[in-house]
């Protein structure tokens, strides 16, 4: 099966604000995102994740290497991308079906039929009692259930995920992830997801790329069967010895990068 996301040798370089000195955020990265796959990017705070993923976006551009959506450069791919951040920046004055619909109204979809997808979306991720409210009467759950509805709403082929459970309790967040879970059991739509928990990782992803110092590390297939929320997967011994693979990867990783600087 061909490839729906293709990073070539793609290069990051950021430029530190006082001393002028260069901070590689990425090292020739390669990456297959396939069609209807749930990618989990794992890895520690300033590793390179969320770089990859706005470049994945096209929010930002790398000095060196490409990114393709199908046979499209990203830049030209936009329209089938979905975005979802940690901060799910709603609009206050707008209602939660409002605030879901404004990427229709960016692309121009009339007002009857853009109220109808987004009360579909709004169902969705449950919340169509909620629909008239506005965000301040939710909660930091619901708004970003709200946020997740405004990025399927314009049906994109492919939704980024820059950590958009960080911000929530641990419980909300375990509630947040079954949501997730279950939506894309649905809809498959190829989702890329940036964590740095392992847990959540696991719960959620069919490949884990692992990344750190600015490289992936591995590509790790998770082979846990699905629907994962019917059962706690967490004492069986074979997620027990995948979460130790996993850690034991990113630590040799961080001693290495530790080593060589």
């Amino acid at each position: 099966m061909e490839a729906l996301i293709k990073v070539r040798g793609v290069r990051k370089v950021y430029l530190h604000r006082s001393t002028g000195k260069e901070l590689v955020a990425l090292r020739d990265i390669d990456v297959d995102i396939m069609p209807n796959e749930f990618v989990c990017l794992l890895g520690p705070s300033g590793c390179g994740k969320t770089t990859l993923l706005k470049i994945m976006d096209g929010m930002i551009e790398a000095e060196r290497g490409t990114v393709t959506l199908g046979d499209r450069p990203i830049r030209e791919a936009l329209s089938d991308i979905g975005f979802v951040f940690q901060d799910v920046g709603l609009l206050a004055w707008r209602t939660v079906i409002s605030n879901v619909g404004l990427g229709l109204a960016a692309r121009g979809v009339p007002k009857e039929e853009r109220e109808k997808i987004s009360m579909e979306y709004v169902k969705l991720v449950g919340l169509e009692q909620f629909a008239t409210y506005h965000p301040y009467q939710l909660s930091g759950g619901m708004q970003q259930r709200v946020g997740l509805a405004r990025a399927l709403a314009v049906r994109p082929k492919v939704l980024l995920m820059d950590e958009p459970f960080g911000a929530v309790d641990a419980l909300t967040r375990r509630g947040l992830q079954i949501e997730l879970a279950r939506i894309w059991e649905r809809s498959r739509v190829t989702v890329v997801f940036v964590t740095h928990d392992v847990d959540e990782a696991l719960f959620l992803a069919d490949r884990i790329i692992m990344m750190n110092t600015a490289r992936v590390v591995k590509s790790v297939p998770i082979d846990l069967p699905r629907p994962r929320w019917d059962h706690d997967n967490r004492t069986d011994s074979h997620y027990v010895a995948i979460r130790t693979e996993l850690i034991r990867t990113l630590d040799a990783a961080a001693g290495a990068a530790g080593g060589a600087l």
